[in-house]
């Protein structure tokens, strides 16, 4: 199965419709996808000025993580799954929508960011976990981030602008 016939069966389910056909229902599980990314993005924000020694420096780098992660990971499962809704509603349209596809490659782009943080540089997070100065490996990951991060909201934002 193709994925734009995937895309058609998705549009066809009841959910779908109803989420479609309802006046209050795309724009509630649009307010609630925003507002999770305002947390996934914020929070995140947080542990990379830190990995950039830009904020909390007084903090060693596991206090942050380990209080800005659980945040990031709940809004973000919350995230996708209202995303996930608002996709089903036009799905055929939002697989055509090129900002679409920018935000889809943008988050990619942050998980393996993220992936290669977490299984490499991460693993020796013991000789530099208190210092104010983060090894260039970490500040990379961390300006990476941030900058992958805006350009999914950017990108989101310019999905509902674009005609297709």
């Amino acid at each position: 199965m193709s994925i734009l016939r995937l895309c058609a069966w998705l549009e066809s389910t009841k959910v779908a419709g109803a989420i479609r056909e309802s006046t209050w229902l795309f724009p509630t599980i649009e307010t609630i996808h925003v507002l999770c990314i305002v947390i996934v993005v914020g929070s995140i924000a947080m542990f990379d000025l830190r990995l950039l020694g830009l904020w909390s420096r007084d903090r060693s780098v596991t206090d942050v993580y380990d209080d800005v992660m659980p945040w990031t990971r709940a809004s973000f499962v919350c995230a996708v799954i209202a995303g996930g809704l608002l996709f089903s509603s036009s799905a055929t349209k939002y697989y055509h929508n090129i900002p679409f596809r920018l935000k889809m490659l943008t988050l990619l782009l942050a998980g393996i960011n993220t992936a290669y943080f977490e299984f490499w540089t991460r693993r020796g997070i013991a000789a530099w976990n208190n210092s104010v100065r983060t090894p260039r490996a970490a500040k990379l990951a961390g300006g990476v981030s941030l900058v992958l991060w805006i350009l999914v909201v950017a990108f989101g934002r310019w999905i509902g602008f674009t005609k297709q």
